[in-house]
């Protein structure tokens, strides 16, 4: 028994629990808030104070001339923390009613405040790249900078690898219309795209989202009649997707170009604070480690009746846990294997739940999926998510709660360092879902329950490992291609299928062409490639939750301290301080990927 099972919890929570939350205590009044107009305001006559400011100001030659830059830097993060807060919280409005308008509205304001915001933070770039060496050294070391030169550090040094702030500032102007246009095109297409589709003898017309669902139904029927429309209509519009993505490319390369920037991944790198070498050694570490899990596909083939699982299979149910879970044992049950973990992490779930941080009731009007947001200002947070009463409702419940988790235990830091990156971001938020699964499977009712969950966690191993792989490989790929000149959709299509047949170690019996046409990631302007970072996440997060298991209680401290640290160093540091391992060597990989592969030898012993 590992030493996580043996810990007994004493946390208590209030039940009945509402399952609507509290955003009144934020700002009263929803989007008609008189005191929400009067922080935006605020908000934007700070930006304009500090911006003319900066306009002004000459290059600090001297630690005393850097008082002023020092003042500023205060001001800066105090007024990001009450804009942060304002964004957060019509964030929460427009997800519990899409038709709210005046909320859409003032999305609009908050993405106005944001382009001004770049500005500011150029000049603000600019004065950081310009300081002499020995002023910097004493700038940061000053108290109120000494917790955040970490971040004025990575900051003053990534100005430096751009253009001149006139061109980054033209760069950004031009990006609106041009580069994010067409981000912004392709939400267009996907906002229009319609499949016909004959339910309970109605004729309906579902939504990407809607088709999307389709694909992994129980039924293998349905799941081949939409994956065949749903290749067939992606097809349709491929040629508009691909001039979306060959110019979202273009423009990138041509900026990275001026930049002196020879290598694509050097921003998704330099962002994610982790080395090529760390990223390479991640990969091919999961490659070597492939088999058991093109075991796992086979023998799932085998009981789905066939000889080789298609595209529209990997994530097909092979059960279901059929039992309905009530929003009140799914919260009691997070929080007794919080518990388990850390008093700290369960007391943390109490509070939300108690304090209706968490908006969960079933109701339509709501935006689809989940997130969670910071409210800065007030130390809270807010977890967004539909609750349904599924097992997969209270992963996502414990998921958003470690995400919540992760701010809380960082909220008395400086705001600069609180700015994580998303491969960590995932951590703390997929350890907590791990503590819940892993439970949920041990404490599975009967054996047809827990090869359903099992199953469940199986294909989340499978998406990091295999899906996730194909899309780096091929954005990687084709970035290389792009340079050359554009890629018609056919080609685009060939690149995808290569990509997938290799990651999957040619496993599947068909493949997903499009896929680079229906997913949205690859799209988004504002992270570029949004793939690898999620395996990282994925895998740091089971290591963690190795040694979690391993060492029992005495871990969540050094956890706590690991997720302090999470924005003011790289990953290759934070490991080496907390876990005393070199990311850039295999055995830290090897030791998470060994926690799913126990997985897999579980599931095909049950199997047999």
């Amino acid at each position: 028994m590992d030493k996580l099972s043996q810990l007994k919890g004493v946390c208590t929570m209030k039940q009945p629990l509402s399952q609507t939350w509290d955003l009144d205590v934020i700002f009263e009044g929803g989007s008609e808030s008189e005191a929400l107009q009067a922080s935006l305001s605020s908000g934007e006559q700070k930006i304009t104070s500090i911006t003319n400011e900066l306009k002004t100001m000459t290059i600090p030659q001297s630690v005393e001339e850097a008082q002023q830059l020092a003042r500023l830097t205060q001001q800066l993060q105090q007024m990001l923390v009450k804009l942060s807060e304002a964004g957060s919280y019509i964030g929460c409005l427009t997800a519990q009613n899409v038709k709210d308008k005046k909320a859409i509205q003032l999305s609009d304001r908050v993405r106005s405040i944001g382009a001004r915001l770049v500005t500011l933070n150029t000049l603000y770039d600019e004065i950081l790249r310009g300081m002499d060496e020995q002023v910097w050294s004493d700038f940061v070391a000053l108290p109120e900078i000494a917790g955040i030169s970490f971040n004025l550090t990575e900051r003053r040094e990534w100005a430096r690898e751009k253009m001149s702030p006139e061109k980054e500032a033209l760069v950004g102007d031009l990006a609106t219309d041009g580069y994010h246009g067409w981000g912004a095109s392709y939400n267009t297409i996907v906002s229009h795209f319609r499949i016909t589709h004959e339910e309970n003898g109605e004729i309906v017309h579902l939504s990407a989202g809607q088709a999307d669902n389709k694909l992994s139904d129980a039924e293998r029927s349905v799941r081949e009649d939409m994956f065949a429309k749903w290749e067939e209509a992606w097809g349709e519009r491929a040629d508009y997707c691909a001039d979306a993505l060959n110019r979202i490319a273009g423009f990138r390369l041509k900026l990275y170009e001026n930049r002196g920037w020879n290598e694509v991944l050097k921003e998704p790198l330099a962002y994610n604070r982790m080395s090529q070498a760390t990223l390479n050694t991640m990969w091919d570490t999961i490659v070597r480690n492939k088999q058991p899990f093109v075991k796992y596909l086979e023998r799932k083939a085998k009981l789905l009746g066939v000889e080789k699982l298609t595209w529209c299979d990997v994530e097909a149910p092979l059960g279901s846990t059929q039992s309905k879970i009530s929003y009140d044992e799914g919260a009691r049950t997070i929080v007794e294997q919080f518990e388990k973990f850390s008093p700290r992490l369960a007391k943390f779930a109490v509070n939300a739940f108690e304090k209706r941080w968490i908006e969960a009731e079933d109701r339509p009007g709501k935006r689809p999926g989940g997130f969670c947001t910071s409210m800065p200002a007030s130390n809270e947070t807010r977890i967004f998510m539909t609750y349904a009463g599924t097992p997969s409702n209270v992963s996502t419940l414990a998921h958003e709660l470690g995400h919540g988790y992760h701010t809380h235990v960082m909220e008395d830091l400086p705001t600069f360092a609180q700015s994580y990156a998303m491969n960590v971001a995932e951590t703390a938020s997929t350890f907590a879902e791990m503590i819940v699964s892993d439970s949920a499977v041990k404490q599975a009712k009967d054996e047809k329950e827990k090869l359903a969950l099992l199953e469940d966690k199986l294909q989340r191993s499978i998406a990091f490992y295999m899906n996730i792989h194909a899309r780096f490989l091929f954005e990687t790929r084709f970035y290389e291609k792009r340079k050359q000149g554009v890629l018609s959709s056919e080609e685009l299509c060939s690149l995808m299928e290569e990509a997938q047949k290799e990651a999957y170690c040619g496993a599947l019996d068909s493949y997903h062409p499009h896929f680079w046409a229906s997913k949205l990631h690859f799209y988004l302007t504002g992270t570029p490639f949004y793939n690898f970072p999620y395996t990282f996440g994925y895998l740091f997060s089971t290591g963690l939750y190795a040694r979690a298991l391993e060492e029992g209680e005495s871990f969540a401290a050094k956890y706590d301290a690991l997720l302090r640290d999470t924005a003011v160093m790289t990953v290759e540091d934070l490991a080496q301080k907390h876990l005393g391992v070199d990311l850039t060597k295999p055995d830290f990989w090897q030791s998470a990927i060994d926690v799913t592969l126990q997985d897999v030898e579980l599931f095909l012993q049950m199997t047999e």
